[in-house]
């Protein structure tokens, strides 16, 4: 059955490119962070360094901050809890990678319901965020 209704529109959340030129140029995103704390790009980096060090609940509480912060700024952008969240859009990248590391972190430390939610939602985002980052 084919979906009559139209889909919302893409959401496009804004570039901020002073907080992204810091993370490119700093081996540590904690700083970064710190100075733009509503850069999710900077949390997912934490909450993956996190992973990466066997550290899943400090990896869940990055992914976290930076969901929220991410969802925070899809609602100002427009959004209305649903459509699109385009992977291919640079600016949206940091809130799609702390859900995926949310949804990783989750299932490490067994929040079973949480991870699946989690993959369903970057999913209902994008497949292709799905893709890129499972692969």
């Amino acid at each position: 059955m084919r979906n009559l209704m139209p889909e919302p529109p893409a959401t496009l959340l804004p570039d901020d490119e002073n907080a992204a030129a810091a993370l490119a140029a700093s081996d540590d995103p904690t700083p970064v962070a710190a100075d733009h704390p509503t850069y999710s790009a900077a949390w997912a980096a934490l909450a993956q360094r996190a992973l990466t060090a066997g550290q899943p609940v400090t990896a869940y509480a990055y992914a976290r901050t930076g969901y929220h912060r991410g969802l925070d700024q899809l609602r100002r952008a427009g959004w209305k809890g649903h459509g699109p969240v385009p992977w291919a859009h640079e600016a949206n990248r940091g809130f799609l990678r702390c859900l995926h590391a949310l949804s990783v972190a989750a299932a490490e430390i067994n929040e079973a319901d949480e991870a699946a939610r989690c993959a369903q939602f970057l999913r209902d985002c994008d497949p292709a965020a799905f893709d890129a980052l499972n692969s």
